[in-house]
């Protein structure tokens, strides 16, 4: 008595709380709604609008010096002018900030201070005699 063929590895996968679900088993991307398709459609429609006018001011002839890209002049909006808007001050950052600022400069204070007093022991003690030095 034949059962039928074995599920597909799509209908076994579980999805893992470690692991995120594969663009090919999540079901948002093959079973979407009419909305979504008809946004999706506008959405490339003016990508493509955007994309042929860049493309004609590109190859024209007779084109000014600069042509204004205005996604990239977004682009770069956001990547120099708009960066302390998304830093947050946590305890975290607090700590690390000070962790790097202060560490190396503390980590110094220490290893000059210990050999400064080892040389100054040896020299009350008679076993290390100061070179002569001009300066």
């Amino acid at each position: 008595m034949a059962t039928g063929p074995p599920p597909s590895a799509a209908k076994l996968y579980r999805p893992n709380r470690f692991v995120s679900l594969p663009a090919e088993l999540d079901p948002d991307t093959y079973e979407s709604s009419p909305e979504k398709r008809r946004a999706e459609a506008e959405r490339l429609a003016i990508r493509s609008r955007l994309k042929r006018q860049y493309q004609l001011q590109l190859n024209n002839p007779s084109r000014p010096a600069i042509i204004e890209d205005p996604a990239l002049l977004r682009w770069a909006y956001a990547k120099s002018m708009n960066v302390y808007p998304t830093f947050r001050p946590t305890p975290r950052t607090s700590f690390l900030g000070a962790a790097y600022g202060l560490g190396p400069l503390l980590f110094w204070i220490f290893v000059l201070k210990a050999d400064r007093d080892r040389k100054e022991k040896r020299i009350e003690e008679g076993k290390y005699k100061r070179p002569f030095s001009v300066f």
